[in-house]
């Protein structure tokens, strides 16, 4: 029997709804784990919602949210109790908001699956007076200088959005009787209202900040030339001489993500998912020098397969490149990635340079699926198929059409580079969220599933510059591939202890 059990625990991310990166892939694997659900026993995720954008509501209504509207003014959905109803109309008659109430079920591979309660807010026309009362408090409470950052659209979505989802929340947990409430703020997103909480009731409800990054320390790492070998030798040296963050790198308080992550030394803990975010939290000194800050690796799921069920996974992303580029590769390599510098993604092509060399010279051939895009909803499965018989996506791309956006038109130069020059391998860049044939288009084996990309890899990069973990790096581990990962990267951490605690004396 679990020693520790909690009443009810409070997610606040901005990943409440659906998935989008890391935090949801956090969550998908806490909230589904028999584990989490045996000590916990209530549990409400909570966020925000952006009814003007098209693509995060159809994202929200996909079954493969599993998401069921109880409430919604915005969709004119209303299943709740007359109360419940009353009371969150009252809020945003208030505050002059939408709200979405309802359940989203969180399954693992093993075939359990729970269900969670759900809480999303749009604060998009929210009561300005109410808002800039809540600044005022902000500032009185912890000197926090909205005025500074209230240009920035990501921190003002925030801020508006903390007092009506409070005061949604408080409707929902119901009264404080004597039961022990959590409430978990996600990165710097959930950080306002874990401020409003505490300003609102400072009794009402133990504060959590998970950190899943420093964001502070990611925009040192990406934006020198030096990356990651420049900013972890000088961390651990200015460590070991007793300097702080602002006395090496200057004042960061105009960064608005910085300012917000400050403010998490007011509460309670502080949970790092690696030994590096832990040391870049008590590397800004001040009150975190003294902070209870505790790491907490992510956790994977493990689930047996046979050979034979490796093997169809195999196949089927073999006849993948058969049907794009007309060879079936000995070697499949995969990096599923977010859109970003930290990934260090051109690290990937300067392995591929020397292993096409080598594949060459033994007769072989291999493929890397990279599966990475700069629009986390998608693109519109219409324009994907369209692409596809116009030009041979995802081989060919183009910019201008809404198929290239961002850092992917530079990322596809590269590739394309890569690909008129190598000889005995080739990149394909998959720009698409999801990963079947009816996102990815009709060259893609009907029966494949985002599973085969984990099971049937023989190799996932990973060489990332800042990561605070990396899920994804060492997820075909299980499955029996290689992963090539950098040492900053979390996951190391947690690999290394494993090993030792299995015995394997040379980590």
């Amino acid at each position: 029997m679990p020693n520790i059990e909690f009443d009810l625990l409070v997610h606040a991310t901005h990943e409440a709804g659906f998935k989008v990166g890391g935090v949801g892939a956090v969550l998908d694997g806490l909230l589904g784990s028999a584990a989490y659900n045996a000590v916990v026993r209530r549990t409400i995720l909570l966020g925000p919602m952006e009814t003007a954008n098209t693509t995060e509501m159809a994202r929200l209504a996909d079954p493969g949210s599993q998401l069921e509207i109880i409430y919604s003014s915005w969709h004119r959905i209303d299943q709740a109790p007359a109360d419940l109803t009353a009371g969150l109309r009252e809020i945003e008659t208030r505050f002059h908001v939408h709200l979405l109430y309802g359940r989203r079920t969180f399954s693992n591979p093993a075939g359990g699956s729970f269900e969670h309660q759900l809480l999303l807010v749009d604060a998009q026309e929210d009561d300005l007076d109410a808002t800039n009362r809540f600044k005022l408090e902000l500032w009185q409470h912890y000197q926090l200088e909205s005025d500074r950052y209230e240009w920035h659209d990501e921190f003002d979505r925030v801020i508006r959005a903390a007092k009506p989802a409070l005061a949604a929340l408080n409707l929902i947990a119901g009264e404080n009787k004597g039961v022990a409430r959590y409430l978990i703020a996600h990165e710097w997103m959930g950080i306002p209202l874990a401020l409003a909480a505490q300003i609102q009731d400072a009794s009402s409800w133990r504060l959590i900040f998970y950190a899943h990054e420093m964001a502070t320390a990611r925009i040192l790492v990406e934006e020198h030339p030096g990356h990651d070998t420049r900013f972890y030798n000088v961390l651990q040296q200015a460590q070991a001489a007793g300097m702080t963050m602002g006395q090496l790198f200057g004042d960061w308080d105009d960064f608005f993500k910085h300012a917000l992550i400050k403010q998490a030394a007011h509460m309670h803990n502080i949970l790092a998912i690696g030994g590096w975010v832990e040391q870049e939290l008590a590397f800004l000194g001040g009150d975190f020098a003294m902070a209870k800050i505790d790491r907490v690796y992510n956790g994977l799921f493990f689930q047996e397969i046979s050979s034979e069920e490796r093997a169809v996974s195999a196949v089927r992303l073999q006849q993948y490149c058969q049907n794009l580029l007309g060879y079936r590769p000995d070697y499949t390599f995969t990096h599923v990635t977010r859109m970003v510098i930290s990934k260090g993604i051109w690290r990937d092509i300067a392995v591929l340079k020397h292993l096409d060399r080598l594949l060459a010279q033994d007769g072989k051939t291999a493929v890397l699926f990279l599966l990475s895009t700069a629009d986390p909803a998608g693109r519109p499965v219409s324009d994907v198929r369209r692409w596809e018989a116009e030009y041979g996506w995802p081989v060919v791309h183009h910019a201008g059409s809404g198929d290239l956006l961002g850092h992917e038109v530079q990322l596809y130069q590269a590739i394309e580079a890569f690909n008129i020059r190598s000889r005995a391998a080739k990149i394909v860049f998959v720009n698409q969220f999801g990963w079947s044939q009816e996102r990815c288009g009709i060259k893609m084996p009907a029966d494949m599933a985002f599973s085969d990309l984990r099971r049937g890899t023989d190799l996932e990069f990973g060489q990332s510059i800042y990561e605070p973990f990396g899920i994804a790096q060492i997820e075909p581990l299980a499955f029996g591939a290689l992963s090539v990962v950098s040492d900053i990267c979390g996951c190391v951490g947690v690999v290394e202890q494993a090993a030792r605690e299995a015995g394997l004396s040379h980590f």
